[in-house]
């Protein structure tokens, strides 16, 4: 594992950067069908980080806990999903599109988490602060 790591680090991005390259025309002369794909993600993002903090929290999480579960309950697989509907539907498939749209979205969507998480801290979680 360690001598391939790196190799799947630097094809992962590569992946990633072919995607969004090929796909990049798509996603500015279909500014609908990213809000088709991009609302749902959005939605799902902060309810499912939402309900997960709370919930952690609720039986008893600390911060780091509580924060950790949330993050990893809000966020996806997107690197996963890209490389199986590229293999799967092919590269300019609408499949392989709202992959590339996924991480587009998740990103601006989980630092706003992150704000929030923070803001949290201090009004859930005084003691650790």
């Amino acid at each position: 594992m360690p001598k391939i790591s790196p190799i799947t680090l630097i094809a992962l991005l590569f992946t990633i950067v072919v995607m969004f390259s090929s796909q990049g025309n798509k996603i500015i002369q279909s500014p609908f069908d990213v809000l088709i794909v991009g609302i749902p993600l959005t939605l799902y993002f902060a309810v499912m980080w939402f309900m997960t903090f709370f919930f952690v929290r609720k039986i008893g999480g600390n911060y780091a806990q509580t924060t950790a579960v949330s993050f990893t309950a809000g966020s996806n697989d997107f690197e996963l999903a890209i490389a199986v509907a590229i293999a799967i539907y092919g590269i300019d498939s609408g499949q392989a599109f709202a992959t590339v749209i996924g991480p587009l979205i998740e990103v601006p969507v989980l630092i706003i988490l992150v704000n929030v998480a923070l803001y949290f801290k201090k009004k859930f979680f005084p003691v650790e602060v």
